[in-house]
């Protein structure tokens, strides 16, 4: 499922803050990047399944690896876990109404912040 109108994928910012951002919100990124792409991850374990809400972003500016970039953020996404097969963000999903409602208070919370130091 991607959250359309989050705000977010017109954002680009420095990629140390938004990793200071992400973390505060639960978002990690982790491994989960290469020199011209990043991902963050929160990941959600409930009765129903295992989620996730991800965060991607490519660089336009600079070195990821390097720490030293600027990131053009993408749509938010939400995905369900199959093992072993992976995530899968098909419109077929049937997402909880609470869970969706829980993201996006959270992206809502990372778009404001994103907002101040936003280049």
């Amino acid at each position: 499922m991607k959250f359309h109108h989050s705000g977010i994928q017109e954002l680009k910012a420095d990629l140390n803050q938004l990793d200071e951002t992400m973390l505060a919100n639960g978002l990690v990124r982790e491994g989960q990047w290469d020199y011209e792409r990043v991902t963050y991850d929160r990941k959600f374990e409930r009765n129903d399944g295992v989620y996730y809400l991800r965060i991607q972003g490519y660089s336009t500016k600079g070195d990821i690896g390097a720490n030293k970039a600027v990131i053009q953020l993408l749509s938010p996404l939400l995905a369900k876990h199959y093992y072993p097969h992976g995530l899968e963000y098909g419109d077929g999903e049937n997402f909880p109404s609470s869970l969706i409602d829980q993201c996006e208070r959270i992206l809502s919370i990372i778009e404001k912040e994103v907002t101040e130091y936003a280049i």
